[in-house]
């Protein structure tokens, strides 16, 4: 390696690493020397692997080495970077983020084109920036070579702010991927869907560890084993504990009867388009062979109700009224079913950040997506949708895009942002007692979002969700199995009414049932159990998301005085 006379400083420095001690996560080997193609290939095969893994075709086994082509590449370029700058794998790990998330998301296509665009290319560009974070730190620390086990921390705490910002999109969270495969996570209930994240991460690092070693030649044969063993217990011990806990598990709590229906209109071109009243009777129809005077709870999807519901005077809605004749007849029933909702609001009163003015300009309202309660009480239960999709249902960092809310393109919700509930509303059933909330589409994609609802007292889970934008893709099959995650985490059971499917019971060990089949009609009847007991995950939320943050912050600004530090250096 040649080094220019008039550069002291980066001479001492090259001394300093090659005399450092070497450690299990930087031995001291031989630089990689890697082409281009070789660094295409790798950075290909870890998208795959990825995407190949996901639910529900995939098999989440390649999950634990997916990321390890990805270490091979930062490997490189930390090795390498007296000739390579501090965003030269940028482009690598892109395309490895940019091939996972097309092949997984391709779906979003079918409802919105420039949507699934902008979520391919901006979550791909959002988790190359992480990665390539991560690699700077490593470059700029001393003894960098000892900190690979960063991405252990790195990682998560990105998966963390991305459930908890206005361009969140966490459906290809790491935890994610093993949706389908509900026996190898029991004890989701004591981590949620980051310790997945963890579980995952670890292991990728020590396999690549132990590879790199062997193909360095710089283990010995005990070494192997000793670092395959460590590999075999990471990964076994919580498959093990997980299958011991998914047999012994037996479901807590009461039992309340439920119905779910599930009316399959095509929300592309029957949906918004049928009379108010034609909308409304088919779920009705469909429920009425399975209501008696044992059934507690009659469950319809989002957007079922295809009238404009003003919550300042709701009884004037025929809707309403078709609904309050029917709980009139089955007075035992609580209907729980999804509106849009509107709320106008009064001469001087202080407007909120999503008002809208009305066209002739003689008011404000506000537009909600709404799960409606209806039983025989005097006052309707509302609960708004408050994790809202970005772009159609709000538009990200509104104090910047609000003046862009006429140019936004009204698919599955409304132009401008909607309204949301300041709280995690749990509604009480007024014959049984029981507590139960609802989860509006993408909501149930939220595990601590959804820990609010637990800790406020539900016991009992309706997710309410129009998937048929998708069509029949993988797209609705991935949303289903999101909700075995949170009926895992919260030790809940979850009910779950979808316009043109997959509607279903979930148990609380996750196990899905009664599926009616996708785009077809149906009705379902079943036992769920009302658990009262919090798991720690409910109880504590995602804890690991807020020690991952606190350890990055820490490394970050450690990171910049390095940087910061070594100019000042080289200027003096």
């Amino acid at each position: 390696m040649k080094h220019k006379n008039n550069e002291p400083h980066s001479t001492n420095y090259i001394i300093f690493l090659q005399s450092a001690k070497p450690s299990i996560f930087e031995p001291k080997i031989e630089r990689m020397e890697l082409r281009k193609w070789h660094l295409a290939l790798l950075a290909s095969l870890s998208g795959l692997l990825l995407a190949f893994s996901w639910p529900t075709k995939g098999f989440p086994g390649l999950l634990f080495i997916a990321w390890v082509p990805l270490f091979f590449i930062e490997q490189y370029f930390f090795e390498h970077k007296d000739r390579n700058g501090n965003w030269s794998l940028f482009i690598w790990v892109y395309l490895a983020f940019f091939i996972w998330n097309a092949l997984t998301t391709w779906w979003i296509w079918n409802s919105t084109k420039v949507g699934s665009i902008a979520a391919i290319i901006l979550n791909s560009l959002f988790m190359a920036i992480v990665f390539n974070l991560y690699h700077i730190t490593r470059r700029k620390l001393r003894q960098g070579q000892q900190f690979s086990w960063l991405i252990l921390f790195y990682w998560p705490a990105w998966e963390f702010l991305h459930l908890n910002w206005d361009f969140s999109w966490p459906w290809l969270s790491l935890g994610n991927g093993f949706a389908s495969h509900i026996q190898w996570i029991q004890w989701y209930e004591y981590t949620g869907i980051l310790g997945g994240t963890f579980w995952v991460l670890f292991s990728n690092l020590l396999i690549f560890i132990l590879l790199k070693n062997i193909f360095a030649r710089t283990i010995s044969p005990l070494g192997i084993s000793v670092i395959g063993v460590i590999i075999v217990l990471w990964i076994a011990i919580p498959l093990v504990f997980s299958f011991q806990r998914y047999k012994n598990y037996r479901e807590q709590g009461t039992t309340a009867e439920v119905v779910i229906v599930q009316p399959n209109l095509d929300p592309w071109n029957e949906q918004f388009e049928m009379p108010v009243e034609e909308v409304l009777r088919r779920s009705l129809d469909l429920a009425l062979p399975l209501i008696d005077s044992s059934v507690d709870f009659l469950v319809a999807p989002e957007s079922a109700i295809q009238e404009n519901i003003w919550q300042n005077h709701p009884w004037n809605a025929q809707s309403i009224q078709l609904l309050r004749e029917f709980v009139a007849q089955h007075p035992h029933l609580s209907i729980l079913i999804g509106a849009s909702t509107f709320r106008k609001f009064e001469p001087g009163e202080p407007l909120s950040s999503t008002a809208r003015k009305f066209t002739d300009g003689s008011g404000y309202y506000d537009a909600y997506n709404t799960a409606l309660v209806i039983d025989t009480a005097d006052e309707l239960g509302y609960y708004h949708k408050s994790k809202l999709v970005p772009g159609p249902e709000k538009l990200p960092f509104p104090k910047i895009t609000r003046p862009l809310q006429e140019v936004v393109l009204n698919f599955g919700g409304t132009a401008g942002s909607l309204a949301t509930s300041s709280e995690r509303l749990v509604f009480s059933h007024k014959k049984i007692g029981a507590r139960f909330n609802a989860a509006i589409c993408y909501e149930s994609v939220y595990g601590e979002f959804m820990t609010g609802f637990i800790r406020n007292g539900s016991q009992l889970i309706c997710v309410m969700t129009n998937d048929g934008w998708w069509g029949n893709t993988e797209g609705h099959r991935q949303h289903l199995t999101f909700s075995s995650l949170r009926a895992i985490e919260m030790r809940r059971c979850v009910v779950r009414a979808a316009n043109t499917g997959i509607s279903c019971f979930v148990n609380q060990k996750g196990d899905i049932l009664q599926p009616i089949p996708y785009w077809t009609q149906g009705a379902i009847r079943g036992q769920v159990h009302l658990n009262k007991e919090l798991t720690f995950y409910a109880k504590y939320g995602d804890y690991i998301g807020r020690i991952s943050v606190l350890v990055s912050i820490l490394f970050l600004l450690l990171t910049l005085s390095y940087g910061l530090m070594k100019k000042g250096k080289l200027k003096s």
